[in-house]
C-alpha cells in the first residue's frame, strides 16, 4: 500500500510539471483519438475505469507503441489532480514539456 501512495505522489508531480508545461488529453474519446492519430506517447489510466474501455485503451496503446500506466486512485482523484472539476478515467499526454518520461513510467 505505501509503494502505491509513494507511486501517486511521483505520478501527481510530474503531471503538475505536464500540465504547466506540456500538452495533454483529458478523457476517453479525446484519449483514443491522439492514441490513433499517434500523437500519444503515455496514456494514464484511473483505476476504476472501466475494464472494457482500459482494454481498448491497451490495446490501441500497443498498436502504436506507446505506454500505459495505472493510476491508483479513482477517476474524481485523477480529475482533481488536473486541475478539473469533473471526473476523468484517463489522460493521454502528448508533450511531456520539462517532465522526463522514464520517471513517469516507473
Amino acid at each position: 500500500m505505501n509503494k502505491k501512495k509513494n507511486n501517486n505522489e511521483g505520478i501527481i508531480s510530474k503531471l503538475r510539471l505536464i500540465i504547466k508545461s506540456g500538452k495533454l488529453t483529458i478523457g476517453f474519446k479525446t484519449t483514443i483519438r491522439s492514441l490513433k492519430d499517434g500523437k500519444c506517447k503515455l496514456v494514464i489510466v484511473a483505476n476504476n475505469c472501466p475494464p472494457t474501455r482500459r482494454l481498448e485503451i491497451e490495446y490501441y496503446a500497443l498498436l502504436l507503441k506507446a505506454s500505459v500506466h495505472r493510476f491508483y486512485g479513482s477517476n474524481s482523484e485523477l480529475g482533481v489532480v488536473c486541475g478539473k472539476i469533473f471526473n476523468c478515467s484517463c489522460l493521454g499526454i502528448i508533450d511531456l514539456g520539462d517532465a522526463d518520461i522514464d520517471t513517469i513510467s516507473d
